[in-house]
């Protein structure tokens, strides 16, 4: 695969988005249009505490990509109530058009005592062609286990032959690292499957991506494409800890290939995408999303600091 790298296509410090967000437009991911492609992405303001909380936004852009006609200025999904899943933030959101319906499945954070973080994935339905959503409840269609016991989410959805299929990040244990004073999580991409894409069955604790560097390695942000007669899977990889500040630690773009959605080889090295020398891009790369428009297949991606100064696009050439 050739992947050519068509550059960062949307900053949000240059906009004023709703609930006071001026930072971040982390896990671009689209939803295609008759007249437009909606990127929706996840942005960042600072509660009361002057902590983070994590909101959706979204950009509209032409159809060649080149232009952005719109840049939402209204919440798009409102985060939980006192105590839910979703109380401190949704990141990311994933949204799929099928049988009539606008769905999205979002992950929802919410802040711990002894951890950083618990999630679960939530499910939401829009009426107006996407520019609001509206939760099926309070609570995740999708969260832990007796199996997969900390933090589901990251779910991409994608319907295939009539059956919707969910890949998902889920974690395996969180562990300290050397003198850290805080535990660091490690997780590994698994697969469920549903009839009705709200009620879903698990292969649960099965790790279908093979590990690169080491059994410490996370991923996330699966993100599953058809090409001819095979799936390709996209997704971010990283070291568990210090990852934060040292780039060669950092997120990079994994893949994998597969004929059957079930089992999966990975393939990294036919990525031919990597950081730039400078820029935006040059310490990492994370948070891919694939998806077709045109007869061409694009990637939409994260750079520095975890998406803090926006996204970029790929375009495959071979």
């Amino acid at each position: 695969m050739y992947w050519k790298k068509l550059g960062k296509i949307f900053d949000p410090s240059d906009y004023n988005l709703a609930n006071s967000c001026i930072d971040y437009a982390q896990s671009p991911q689209v939803l295609v249009k008759k007249d437009c492609i909606r990127i929706y992405f996840s942005t960042r303001a600072r509660d009361s505490d002057n902590t983070f909380v994590s909101h959706v936004a979204y950009v509209d852009m032409s159809k060649d990509l080149e232009t952005i006609l719109n840049v939402s200025n209204h919440t798009v999904i409102p985060l939980g109530e006192l105590g839910t899943f979703d109380e401190h933030g949704i990141f990311p959101i994933n949204v799929v058009e099928y049988g009539g319906k606008i769905s999205a499945y979002t992950c929802g954070w919410s802040r711990r005592a002894s951890v950083s973080v618990e999630t679960g994935v939530g499910y939401a339905e829009s009426k107006d062609g996407g520019t609001t959503f509206e939760k099926l409840g309070h609570g995740p269609i999708l969260t832990s286990s007796t199996k997969e016991p900390f933090l589901v989410g990251d779910a991409f959805v994608k319907v295939f032959d009539g059956t919707y299929h969910m890949w998902y990040m889920f974690g395996t244990r969180w562990k300290e690292f050397g003198q850290l004073n805080t535990a660091e999580r490690i997780y590994k991409i698994g697969h469920a499957v549903s009839d009705d894409g709200i009620h879903w069955v698990k292969e649960e604790a099965k790790q279908i991506i093979p590990d690169k560097l080491h059994e410490d390695e996370s991923m996330a942000l699966p993100s599953v494409i058809r090409i001819n007669e095979q799936y390709h899977m996209f997704f971010c990889y990283r070291e568990s800890f210090n990852f934060r500040k040292d780039k060669s630690r950092g997120y990079r773009i994994g893949h994998a290939v597969s004929m059957d959605l079930s089992n999966w080889t990975r393939a990294d090295d036919s990525m031919n995408i990597n950081t730039s020398e400078s820029g935006w891009d040059s310490d990492m790369l994370c948070y891919p999303h694939v998806f077709e428009n045109d007869d061409k297949i694009y990637l939409l991606y994260n750079g520095n600091e975890f998406g803090r100064h926006g996204f970029g696009i790929a375009v495959l050439e071979q």
